[in-house]
């Protein structure tokens, strides 16, 4: 298929650079229409999308499978650097800033938020 699809590149790119005119453009026309219609290339197109249609479920499911597997991977990893940062085996990446409390709501009888505390830097 990707032989195809580079001829079918290299066609187009030549008719679009091709200062030929409209009687080489009509000509390249006709000849790709019947490679396109030729009776082996229908066939093999035809078998190609009924293959599609019959294992396109089976391949979603495999894809879907595997992006799971892929986050429960991730996940894991995450969670395996964060005990690791906890228990001080590793030095866990240092965010500088704050989390802000969201403001009070008018007529609020909370009371306001406390300034949080400066970041420590743990690379020093």
């Amino acid at each position: 298929m990707s032989k195809l699809t580079f001829a079918v590149g290299i066609a187009a790119g030549y008719v679009l650079g091709t200062r030929a005119g409209r009687g080489r453009y009509e000509q390249i026309k006709q000849v790709s229409s019947r490679a396109w219609n030729h009776p082996a290339v229908v066939e093999q197109r035809q078998k190609t999308s009924a293959q599609i249609k019959q294992r396109g479920p089976e391949v979603a499911a495999a894809a879907g499978q595997a992006a799971i597997k892929g986050m429960g991977q991730a996940a894991k990893s995450a969670a395996t650097a964060g005990f690791q940062a906890a228990v001080g085996h590793r030095q866990g990446p240092v965010v500088a800033g704050a989390i802000e409390e969201p403001p009070a709501a008018a007529g609020s009888t909370a009371p306001a938020a406390e300034t949080p505390p400066e970041p420590v830097d743990a690379t020093r």
